[in-house]
């Protein structure tokens, strides 16, 4: 057992450390909850086994760090640290927490786990970047932000933002309008995500003008992208071949970023996804790089976590190679 304190500095906000109504200060007792911390002024003290007394002060001091840079802090901003500390990877926290992207609106875009960080400096440091990963990890929306940064600073001309128009397992029919009608609905998760980081007023100038592009991965046939900041969305539901003529679209001083999830593919039963074989056709190519994502890195609703986890075991469980025979196995048994 060991008891020790340690002295906040004064430019340290004890509100942002300690959270609105004590929030953080509770989160981090449910992190550690064999020690004791008692917080008097600036003053916290710790109470317990030595090695977890040892990695709640780095917690605290790590926090600290954040709330320094006048950043507020949150429950869950405390979960994805204390993942980061007990990581293997000699990251600190504060390092990726602090770590601002795109300052926009009044807010400002920053990877909020360790996993998302990699993503980003893999999308500084090589020119064609692929995130995999599932649902509310920031793969898309991190990518954006890149993007929307690298136009701001005059590194690329235009952005150009693709996804494949492929319906999630429904069949929408015949969509009235024109043809800008009717791509709209695949497109919208890019233009929401527009909004969120550029005056929205500025966004239909900027596509008048060609700055930025929205269109079907159909429309990427034959043409080179140069001096742009190129993004594929939802890249699980493209085909091989379409991946290839994707990827020949680079041109010179360009940037791409690949984003999908392998779990969600709706092309046609019998076609092979793009994503799921590109990694094994680029091994070993320079300049390329692969992040994958976890359910670690998903920042939306903590249930979120927790339902792609269960469906990782069930897809791992000893019949899960089998899903149709159990499907038709649970008919039969409610027929009965």
């Amino acid at each position: 057992m060991l008891q020790h304190q340690i002295t906040i500095p004064d430019d340290v906000p004890m509100v942002f450390l300690l959270g609105q109504r004590d929030e953080v200060l509770r989160a981090v007792e449910s992190g550690f909850p064999a020690v004791d911390i008692h917080v008097r002024g600036n003053v916290v003290s710790f109470s317990g086994p030595a090695g977890d007394v040892a990695l709640a002060e780095r917690l605290v001091d790590e926090l600290a760090a954040v709330a320094r840079s006048g950043q507020a802090l949150t429950a869950d901003a405390v979960e994805r640290a204390i993942r980061m500390l007990t990581a293997p990877t000699g990251e600190r926290p504060a390092d990726i927490l602090t770590l601002d992207i795109l300052s926009s609106r009044g807010r400002t875009i920053r990877p909020k786990t360790l996993g998302q960080k990699t993503y980003v400096d893999a999308i500084d440091e090589h020119t064609i970047t692929f995130g995999v990963g599932p649902a509310g990890t920031g793969k898309t929306y991190l990518a954006m932000a890149k993007a929307v940064h690298a136009l701001q600073s005059k590194r690329v001309n235009r952005i150009v933002l693709t996804r494949p128009a492929v319906e999630a397992g429904e069949r929408l029919g015949y969509l009235p309008g024109t043809l800008n009608d009717k791509i709209d609905p695949y497109l919208r998760p890019l233009y929401d995500a527009l909004h969120d980081m550029l005056d929205p007023e500025s966004i239909p100038k900027l596509m008048a003008a060609g700055t930025i592009e929205v269109a079907p991965l159909a429309y990427m046939r034959g043409r080179t992208l140069n001096d742009a900041f190129i993004i594929l969305d939802e890249a699980q539901n493209t085909s091989p071949e379409q991946m290839k003529m994707f990827l020949t679209r680079l041109g010179f001083n360009s940037r791409v970023v690949v984003t999908g999830d392998v779990t969600q593919v709706d092309l046609p039963s019998g076609t092979s996804s793009g994503l799921r074989v590109v990694e094994d056709i680029l091994d070993g190519i320079e300049d390329v790089a692969f992040c994958r994502l976890t359910s670690a890195d998903v920042v939306r609703h903590r249930l979120v976590s927790e339902i792609i986890d269960a469906y990782e075991r069930w897809d791992a469980g000893p019949s899960g190679g089998n899903r149709a025979q159990r499907r038709t196995g649970a008919r039969r048994e409610g027929r009965a």
